[in-house]
């Protein structure tokens, strides 16, 4: 009895060996952020960062490492788009705790890029902030005063994974 035990461990170790490899690339799992683009969700990854404590705390809210990239900060302006990241207003699962962060320029549009433009935004009066979802929304209620935008200097490379019409 033994010894069949062997060959069937045996022969199975060999079936094992034998088994096909992956095909195609390799793949990587990297945690998504959700947030929003023309007013639609949208899903994207944060992988570089041009300050050493966004990049920290990027690392830390997504449990992946976000590597801190300070050259990035020297990209010319035209290579990047926005990204509007709340610091107050309406409770979420922003990296300040509120509402997810908006977009411009999705793929498929012009101006498209993942190297993204660090944009703060701050409601006037926290109470009466309502969920953004689109940068033509975020300029809207800047320009009626009801919030502030603020451009730190920071580079992030944001590149999307899901989006309406598209994914990698």
């Amino acid at each position: 009895m033994k010894s069949k035990l062997i060959i069937v461990v045996l022969f199975l170790s060999l079936l094992a060996a034998c088994a096909p490899g992956q095909v195609g690339p390799a793949k990587a799992e990297l945690p998504a952020g959700m947030a929003y683009a023309e007013g639609k969700g949208i899903y994207f990854v944060h992988t570089e960062a041009s300050d050493q404590g966004v990049s920290d705390k990027l690392t830390e809210m997504m449990k992946s490492p976000v590597l801190y990239v300070p050259a990035l900060a020297g990209v010319p302006d035209s290579v990047l788009a926005n990204v509007y990241v709340f610091t107050n207003g309406i409770a979420g699962k922003g990296p300040f705790g509120f509402q997810p962060d908006v977009f411009d320029n999705p793929p498929g549009t012009a101006g498209y890029s993942p190297l993204r433009r660090l944009n703060t935004v701050a409601w006037v009066d926290p109470a009466k902030a309502r969920e953004l979802k689109s940068a033509a929304d975020v300029l809207s209620a800047k320009d009626a005063g009801e919030l502030g935008i603020e451009q730190p200097g920071v580079v992030i490379n944001m590149p999307f994974v899901l989006w309406d019409g598209g994914k990698r």
